[in-house]
């Protein structure tokens, strides 16, 4: 997990494998954006650079009720390196 104060989200990261590995070697993972509209699709769009995830794998950006503060959820099967 890391956090970019220049974007003011946060955000968890994990490698991930191209190459293929039985279905016991993934794990399903959960990662949540929060911060600002702002910072929330400035962080998506750079998970997609980096070529994590696609944007349109990320929920619409979800109210926390809190002021000027939304969420993105992003649910991925990832390989787990043993």
């Amino acid at each position: 997990m890391f956090l970019d104060m220049t974007q003011g989200a946060v955000a968890s990261t994990l490698s991930v494998s191209t190459a293929p590995l039985p279905d016991h070697q993934y794990e399903t993972v959960r990662h949540l954006l929060f911060g600002s509209l702002t910072a929330v699709r400035l962080t998506i769009q750079d998970l997609h650079k980096k070529r994590y995830a696609e944007p349109n794998d990320w929920s619409k950006p979800i109210s926390t009720g809190r002021p000027n503060e939304v969420m993105a959820i992003l649910t991925k099967r990832v390989a787990i390196k043993p």
